[in-house]
């Protein structure tokens, strides 16, 4: 709304109105105003949902310090959700479309795990949301953001190209003269770093530009999935998922800025995004609140993200990953979430598998998803794999761990593109 509101009056040569024309300015108001609306208005919502007796429900799971927890305020997503989407609507530009597909993105994964959370609270019920409605909504979010970016004419790229010059001895990096409509993105280690979804579908003819849109449509179903129920596993010690998520968000915002910069879009020799930059608004206000609620849920947490928030923290990351075209990039980039998936699904698979086998199920982890393997005592029983370490880990160490390999990880994700 500022924005186009300081739009309409710099027309008219008001001091400081042109200000809001900068998107490095508006991305550090965002910064700002996300910080103070997770910090300042997040209290607020912290002592609402201790009225409302919102707490958590904790399993004892024999985890170190896991019953006192119990009764703790849940679905502080919420505040997560309002810190992204107020400076948004204030900053943002919504004749862009990329800001309004990342706008519909959270409210939809924000409604998503809310109905997870209320479920849980309200009816008791310890599963909450049945996991086939979960998938469905995270398939119909996929599908919206996949079919969007294949029909809107104001999504393109304009691809890089190397040219030689002195006879071989120079590279200079040019791009096409226009925007094209096509499902191309970002794969490392090859040269030029792009990589066109058509190429897997040669063999349709002349339909092969509209497979490879359908093969996109389907990898980005697949993403939102996998990543935001990463996010969800991820959400089980305090402030994992949030700062995690926090340092996937500057690698990203990075990315977002450098791709949707023509001047640096060729100095590092990759893809520009007409348009994108304004996303850098959005990752701004993303980064924000997860550093605002963070003052909230870093070790002991006084309140918890819950699904409401940990479902629209890895939907978020997934949608953001694709409009930039480094959906790709997503195993190394956010390892962390990958990790905490295989976890669970190898423990399940070895489990039933050992178990018809033998006819006494073993596991691999003390116990899954992967963070809580560390967090639980080891046992001498010979059912797990792997029993180290045997003492239980600190909550708060296993957390700041977790992170600086989620730094690693950021800085290898751009290492990568240099390796070609």
């Amino acid at each position: 709304m500022l924005y186009h509101l300081f739009d309409y009056l710099s027309e008219f040569n008001i001091p400081g109105a042109r200000l809001f024309e900068y998107l490095t300015f508006r991305s550090g108001m965002a910064l700002i105003l996300s910080i103070f609306i997770a910090t300042v208005i997040g209290r607020r919502i912290i002592d609402r949902l201790q009225l409302m007796q919102v707490g958590e429900i904790v399993r004892n799971l024999g985890l170190e310090g896991q019953m006192s927890k119990t009764g703790t305020p849940t679905m502080g997503g919420v505040i997560i959700i309002i810190s992204i989407i107020v400076p948004c609507l204030l900053l943002g530009d919504f004749t862009n479309v990329y800001m309004l597909l990342m706008i519909v993105a959270t409210l939809l994964f924000g409604l998503l795990g809310f109905l997870d959370d209320y479920m849980k609270l309200a009816k008791h019920n310890k599963d909450g949301l049945k996991g086939k409605f979960k998938i469905v909504g995270q398939v119909g979010v996929g599908l919206i953001v996949g079919l969007t970016m294949y029909f809107s004419p104001d999504i393109v790229v304009r691809e890089n190209i190397e040219r030689d010059v002195n006879h071989g001895e120079d590279v200079e990096v040019v791009y096409k003269s226009v925007d094209e409509k096509a499902p191309i993105t970002t794969i490392p280690f090859v040269k030029g770093n792009n990589m066109n979804y058509a190429w897997f579908t040669q063999w349709m003819g002349d339909y092969a530009e509209a497979g490879g849109w359908i093969l996109f449509v389907l990898v980005t179903i697949f993403v939102v999935a996998a990543v935001s129920n990463g996010a969800n596993l991820t959400d089980g010690l305090d402030g994992l998922a949030t700062g995690t998520s926090a340092i996937i968000g500057v690698a990203l915002a990075i990315m977002c800025y450098l791709g949707g910069n023509i001047i640096y879009s060729s100095y590092l020799n990759i893809m520009y995004i007409p348009g994108s930059g304004e996303l850098m608004v959005y990752a701004s206000a993303f980064i924000g609140a997860l550093v605002g609620f963070l003052w909230y849920n870093a070790y002991p947490a006084q309140v918890f993200m819950g699904d409401t928030g940990s479902l629209t923290l890895g939907g978020i990351i997934a949608v953001f990953s694709i409009l930039i075209r480094k959906e790709l990039l997503i195993p190394v980039l956010c390892g962390i979430f990958l990790v905490e998936n295989l976890s669970v699904i190898l423990q399940t698979a070895y489990f039933k598998y050992t178990k018809r086998k033998t006819g006494t199920g073993r596991r691999i982890f003390k116990m899954a998803p992967l963070h809580h393997h560390f967090q639980k005592q080891g046992v001498d029983d010979g059912g797990v794999v792997w029993n180290h370490p045997k003492n239980a880990v600190p909550e708060s160490k296993i957390t700041v761990r977790f992170w600086i390999i989620g730094i690693f990880l950021a800085i290898l994700t751009f290492i990568t593109l240099k390796i070609r």
